[in-house]
């Protein structure tokens, strides 16, 4: 059976529309640059560019629901909320929760479920998830994620420590076999534990 996927050009012309400095509560005047942006408590706005070849390589379709790993600014999660079914995000750090659930509800989203907690364990409520994406930097790939990606899912991952980082593509077939390969080399801020 065909899965309808988003064509690439609808993703991009989407990202071009939305506004970056409405997910930005400081430095506005960076909305522009292709650049990481500080919003607080040691977190960052990725680099627009990194957060457009991030959700291609999730190749979303309209049936698809979405596990977010790190809800930030809530902007990665307006790009995956316009070509998804259903978005699960988690975020660990209150403010950063509180501020994007409010964001994204502002301007209108209706398919985003927010969660606040340790993003580490997953949200093995809504799992199984055809796609997840992890937007802070994990040692090893936590196996709760991997566990909570459906047969023929897609997660798009950085991995490594603060000085070299690879983003992950892990896809696992429909036997549930894992296959796991490099997209590009990134940096990104820590994904921390509850613990930490």
């Amino acid at each position: 059976m065909s899965v309808l996927k988003h064509d690439k050009k609808a993703i991009e012309s989407f990202f071009n529309r939305l506004d970056r400095s409405r997910y930005m509560d400081t430095q506005r005047h960076l909305a522009g640059a292709d650049m990481p942006c500080p919003i607080g408590h040691g977190q960052t706005i990725s680099q627009p560019s990194l957060v457009l070849s991030m959700t291609l390589a999730l190749e979303l379709a309209p049936q698809h629901d979405v596990l977010e790993i790190g809800t930030g600014s809530g902007f990665q999660t307006a790009m995956l909320a316009k070509f998804s079914k259903n978005v699960y995000t988690v975020e660990r750090i209150e403010a950063l929760y509180e501020r994007a659930k409010e964001r994204l509800r502002t301007e209108g989203f209706s398919n985003i479920h927010f969660h606040y907690g340790d993003g580490n364990q997953g949200w093995l409520e809504y799992a199984p998830y055809d796609r997840i994406i992890v937007t802070a930097a994990a040692e090893r790939t936590p196996q709760a994620l991997v566990d909570q990606l459906a047969p023929d899912g897609r997660m798009v991952i950085p991995v490594g420590d603060d000085f070299a980082q690879e983003l992950k593509l892990i896809e696992k077939d429909r036997n549930g076999s894992v296959h796991v390969s490099t997209l590009e080399y990134v940096r990104f801020v820590e994904l921390k534990k509850d613990t930490e």
